[in-house]
């Protein structure tokens, strides 16, 4: 997805970086807000206010929250992606079969968006929520995903958001995430071996729209010591490329 190269209005900019650091805040007064976006506290209060008028966010107790209205936005957004149709069943049915984490994901803006998760009945708690943003060179997901993308887009995801380490698995070398990511091609499913979070593994499927176009992913995330041994070099991946072939049909001609 393209971004413009038109200037950026200072105002708007101001107004989604206070959006951002109250969800980061989980709720927020005047003062700590205008402390984590580095404004002064007379713009952040300006700025609420609008937002307050304009049903964007609540204040209660001198405590300002992001208000429900963006919840008809978030949905709308989501609801703009197919794979949001058809994905969520086969994402429920694989946290049944696993008793671990499923997630949906697309790719926005050269990053990994959950767009749904479902929970298996032993699955543990993590970071992740829909509508969170994780890079894709640290991901299982986010690997599949670019494994299908032309080199060209590749190189321009890492030239945006780099290489960073997140532990000291995390693959940083621009031709050790080439190699890879061809070997994720000839498999059709990728890992993610602690490169995000330490003792967390996760293994993803591409999603391909009808013209072979890498637009998500599907995968299966959950702690090192159940991920391991043929559950995790054979039978997750078998199950997350059954259920990234089962969306894609649905996707086709449901």
């Amino acid at each position: 997805m393209e971004r413009s190269d038109a200037p950026s209005v200072a105002a708007t900019e101001t107004s989604f970086e206070i959006i951002e650091a109250l969800i980061e805040l989980d709720g927020a007064g005047t003062t700590e807000v205008a402390e984590h976006v580095d404004t002064t506290k007379s713009t952040v209060y300006n700025h609420l206010q609008t937002l307050l008028n304009k049903d964007y966010v609540v204040k209660e107790n001198g405590i300002y929250s992001v208000g429900l209205k963006f919840l008809r936005m978030g949905e709308y957004a989501r609801n703009c992606h197919d794979v949001a149709q058809v994905g969520p069943d086969e994402v429920d049915k694989l946290a049944d079969k696993t008793s671990e984490m499923a997630n949906l994901v697309v790719e926005e803006h050269g990053q990994g968006v959950f767009l749904y998760r479902a929970k298996g009945t032993d699955a543990v708690h993590m970071d992740t929520h829909t509508g969170k943003r994780l890079p894709l060179h640290a991901t299982a997901f986010g690997k599949a995903i670019l494994a299908e993308l032309p080199r060209e887009r590749v190189d321009e995801v890492i030239e945006t958001h780099g290489l960073t380490q997140h532990t000291e698995k995390t693959i940083t070398e621009r031709e050790e995430l080439y190699d890879e990511l061809e070997s994720i091609r000839d498999q059709g499913h990728a890992f993610d071996r602690e490169e995000r979070l330490e003792g967390l593994r996760c293994v993803a499927a591409p999603l391909l729209d009808s013209n072979d176009r890498a637009i998500g992913a599907v995968s299966i995330s959950g702690p090192k010591d159940r991920l391991r041994g043929e559950k995790f070099t054979d039978e997750f991946p078998n199950l997350v490329r059954a259920s990234a072939n089962a969306i894609e049909i649905n996707m086709t001609f449901g």
